[in-house]
């Protein structure tokens, strides 16, 4: 999950190298939205959180045995395969 400041700041989570889901919430004057105990109010914002943390639970159910499959890619392991054919065939001196 990914929390910051501002608006338009959803971009750091185009940055991430990991598998992520769309849905996403923004809380308007957020410092409004928590009582005193830190527990965020019942509010329309509330359930759309509530909405987002479910989303992400059952999609990290669902992906969590093939994660590594999912951000498997092929200009990365063709980058290590060039790395070690140099590191192979290097020669002796």
């Amino acid at each position: 999950m990914e929390v910051s400041g501002g608006s338009q700041s959803f971009n750091a989570v185009n940055q991430m190298r990991m598998v992520t889901i769309l849905n996403q919430s923004s809380v308007a004057k957020a410092c409004a939205e928590f009582d005193e105990a830190g527990r965020m109010k019942p509010s329309a914002f509330f359930d759309r959180v509530v909405d987002v943390i479910e989303e992400l639970v059952k999609f990290t159910l669902l992906t969590h045995d093939v994660s590594p499959y999912l951000v498997d890619r092929y200009s990365e392991r063709k980058e290590m395969a060039e790395e070690l054919s140099k590191r192979v065939t290097q020669r002796v001196m």
